[in-house]
């Protein structure tokens, strides 16, 4: 059974997201913890994120997505200073790592985005960051990707997740790829998708990778405890 604790709202850094915003909004609401996703910001920017964090309510972010030029100091950084218990990143073959973070692999888990899991690298690592939207998408545009990430599920252990919005309507991201995942959700209804899955591919630490507003947010989570429930 998926309980409170295990989804958490997001202060994420991609394209619609305003992430000075949402630290204000979190000292608006009093919001003592979330998940981050510093992943598309610089060195120099992430110092001004982490300044924006220490100077909010926010006390605890159990999880945060590492963007492959993290250092371990910024690693340890999280983990003693707001209690950070799981990382995520991408493979390798994606965003090649540029620090040494085996000293923590531990505690790093794998996303799936498009590469299949290369048993050689996740021997490396503590297992998969299941981002359910990218799965879902994968099941509608992706059968083989769908086969492959699925079949890992049996293979290594699942010990953090993402959840995005789904749509209806098919987009182009970045790369040039047909999506229907999405970071930024307009009706609830972008998160029935989640009833296609069991529970067992949920973990503790559940992450809504959202653009949207903090409250926003919050609404999408009592909804997810209701479908999951």
């Amino acid at each position: 059974m998926i309980k409170p604790d295990n989804i958490l709202v997001s202060i994420t850094t991609t394209k619609g997201s305003d992430w000075h915003a949402m630290f204000a909004e979190a000292t608006r609401l009093g919001l003592k913890e979330c998940a981050l996703f510093p992943t598309t910001l610089s060195e120099e920017n992430r110092k001004e994120y982490f300044g924006l964090l220490e100077k909010s309510t926010i006390e605890s972010c159990p999880f945060v997505h590492l963007r492959s030029d993290m250092t371990v100091g910024e690693i340890e950084y999280l983990a003693n200073n707001f209690g950070t218990k799981v990382f995520n990143t991408h493979c390798g073959a994606e965003y090649p790592h540029l620090n040494d973070w085996s000293r923590h692999s531990d505690k790093i888990f794998i996303e799936n985005v498009y590469n299949p899991y290369n048993p050689d690298e996740m021997k490396d690592w503590a297992g998969i960051c299941l981002d359910v939207s990218h799965l879902e998408n994968d099941r509608r545009l992706n059968p083989e990707r769908f086969e492959s990430f699925t079949k890992a599920l049996g293979t290594y252990p699942i010990g953090c997740n993402h959840i995005s919005g789904v749509g209806d309507k098919i987009r182009i991201n970045g790369d040039g790829e047909k999506r229907f995942d999405t970071h930024h959700f307009d009706e609830l209804s972008c998160f029935d998708y989640l009833k296609n899955y069991p529970v067992k591919y949920f973990s503790k630490y559940c992450a809504l990778e959202l653009e949207n507003s903090l409250e926003e947010q919050l609404k999408a989570k009592e909804y997810i405890l209701g479908l999951l429930a």
